[in-house]
Formats: C-alpha cells, sequence, structure tokens
C-alpha cells in the first residue's frame, strides 16, 4: 500500500471515529431531516444540555462534517453533504 492510499484511508477513519458517537449521529440525522437549525432547535429536540451539544458540535466542525453560519447572534449549522451526503442513506436507511 502506497503511503498516500494510506493518508486517505486514516483521514476516513477520523471521520468515522467521529461520527461513532449516538449524539453526533443524532445530530447528523436531525441536520439531514430539517436541513439546519441552531443550537437551542437542537438542544429542545434532544433533551441536551447545551456545553454538551456544543462540544459534539465543535468536534463535527473540527472534522469538516458540520458547516457553521453566523445569523445575526445565532449559529445556524448544517451537514456538510460534499464530505458527509454518500454516507447518509447507510446511516439512515428509513429516511
Amino acid at each position: 500500500m502506497a503511503i498516500a492510499d494510506f493518508n486517505e484511508l486514516n483521514e476516513k477513519a477520523e471521520i468515522l471515529k467521529v461520527l461513532a458517537h449516538p449524539v453526533r449521529l443524532c445530530i447528523i440525522r436531525g441536520l439531514w431531516e430539517n436541513g439546519g437549525c441552531n443550537v437551542s432547535h437542537m438542544q429542545s429536540c434532544l433533551e441536551t444540555p447545551q456545553s454538551t451539544l456544543s462540544q459534539h458540535l465543535q468536534k463535527l466542525k473540527t472534522a469538516g462534517i458540520v458547516l457553521a453560519t453566523r445569523e445575526g447572534t445565532k449559529i445556524y449549522y448544517e451537514l456538510n453533504m460534499d464530505m458527509i451526503g454518500n454516507l447518509l442513506p447507510f446511516l439512515f436507511p428509513e429516511q
């Protein structure tokens, strides 16, 4: 295996590691279903403290899975479909 191949596989493994948490998968599914939303909306749906939710969102943002856009005082989150779009039907076939 060439080093370039290994590097690419390592990047994919890192994405899977970030996704390997039930709260993060729930965030991903919610963003896919709703097309995006802010933390307040996610917090009410997930019944998770905002600090916990923010930590999970930061991991998803750092991995490039979630994109964030500021709208006034709120931050609007959406999926980076270029990165994860092909994986969504596999993760959530019921959608």
